[in-house]
């Protein structure tokens, strides 16, 4: 397993203790190991802690698995594409899905 994946899986546990924990002091564990993940981002990816962290930032509850889904599109010979606003080029239409994992249904 190379030190990203050990650091996103670090980085995971802690956002998922910090999701349920009631106590002070095992917040401050998770934080710790939140730390410890930004650590060893930053030493992997060459980059600050402060910039490490701001990768998760945005990331609050428990961790799912993110997938990032795109489609063709053929109408007539031609290809559906959509202006991306951060490159300002045509690529093909795409969602992001939170997968999440349900129980299946009782008919």
């Amino acid at each position: 397993m190379s030190v990203l994946e050990w650091a996103r899986k670090v980085q995971a546990i802690a956002q998922n203790g910090l999701a349920f924990t009631k106590d002070q002091y095992d917040r401050e564990r998770y934080e710790q190991l939140q730390d410890i993940a930004a650590s060893m981002l930053s030493r992997e990816l060459e980059i600050p802690e402060a910039e490490a962290k701001s990768l998760w930032r945005h990331e609050k509850g428990y961790a799912t698995p993110k997938v990032d889904v795109r489609g063709a599109v053929f109408v007539d010979g031609k290809i559906l594409l959509v202006r991306e606003r951060s490159e300002g080029r045509g690529l093909f239409p795409e969602g992001g899905r939170t997968s999440t994992i349900r129980r299946p249904r009782r008919w």
